[in-house]
């Protein structure tokens, strides 16, 4: 049984994340697909599924939404955590001359009501701000989460890419309390360990999410001597222990007491399967610093 860890007394999240941003990146688009990679989550007690309004250009929310309403039992196994504020360019919004971000009521609002008729589901289980917005009204934008929660239609809120001091303003103009901050982190991004988002975190209580935990694929970049030293050290480590690197770079996030929860993405059910073995595989603490000092390119100080 895979570990969980509570986001408040109402909900609580798998230890690993599946993220959907590569969803329609996948060659089968059928739902049946979508559906063979939710029941490979669920056969390995992986139950959270991180999606964004904007993910496939807005087309991952709905192929995800199809797979639900094609499987009656599957939304009731799952915590579904989607994202927004971000408003993209394109040729599907010819009004919009940038790239911006909208902490707005109206904005938020009308996404939330979006993501929930493409997703086919009556509630979001957490809702998360994508983006820092230079422009948020703290006061407008945490009483418009408040909301919300209070409506059903999002069990917990939380934020996506903030800043200590980004959170903490929002925070000040609401009564429900934030549930996490999804940020990246992994073993080529490490700059959360000393620049003090994880500890802020930590202090708190709050469990941090880890986008991109296995950076994106840069780790396996033979190409940069920083980087091929880093693949050397963990594949050195994997070999030792009889596992995949995947497995060894994912559980050295997880054995942060930060509650490090990683958001994995991938199209292939087997990747999933590999993935969730790192809940298991106990790194010590000299190997964690072994992985460590390849990261950062030197001995620690």
């Amino acid at each position: 049984m895979m570990d969980r860890v509570s986001l408040n007394e109402n909900l609580s999240i798998s230890r690993l994340v599946y993220g959907m941003w590569r969803l329609c990146d996948d060659n089968d688009k059928s739902y049946q697909r979508v559906i063979q990679k939710l029941e490979t989550c669920l056969e390995n007690d992986l139950t959270t599924i991180d999606q964004a309004d904007i993910y496939g250009d807005g087309g991952s929310e709905e192929l995800f939404g199809e797979a639900l309403s094609k499987s009656h039992n599957l939304r009731k196994r799952l915590e579904i955590i989607t994202k927004c504020n971000i408003k993209l360019q394109g040729a599907d919004f010819p009004d919009r001359k940038v790239k911006s971000y909208d902490t707005s009521a109206k904005y938020i609002i009308g996404t939330v009501e979006s993501s929930l008729l493409k997703m086919k589901t009556d509630y979001i289980d957490l809702l998360l701000l994508h983006r820092p917005d230079p422009l948020m009204d703290h006061n407008e934008t945490g009483f418009t989460l408040d909301k919300l929660v209070d409506s059903g239609k999002v069990r917990a809120v939380g934020a996506s890419n903030f800043k200590p001091w980004d959170w903490n303003l929002l925070q000040s103009a609401m009564k429900h309390r934030l549930a996490t901050n999804q940020i990246e982190i992994s073993v080529v991004c490490t700059d959360a360990f000393t620049n003090g988002d994880l500890a802020f975190h930590q202090k708190q209580g709050n469990p941090v999410m880890a986008w991109s935990p296995l950076g994106g694929g840069s780790l396996f970049n033979q190409n940069d001597p920083k980087s091929k030293r880093l693949l050397i050290t963990i594949s050195d480590i994997a070999e030792t222990l009889g596992v995949d690197m995947s497995v060894v770079a994912l559980s050295w996030l997880v054995l942060h007491p930060a509650r490090i929860v990683p958001v994995i993405g991938t199209n292939n059910p087997e990747r999933i399967i590999e993935a969730c073995k790192s809940i298991d595989l106990k790194l010590n603490r000299e190997l964690w610093f072994e992985i460590y000092s390849a990261a950062i390119g030197k001995e620690v100080p």
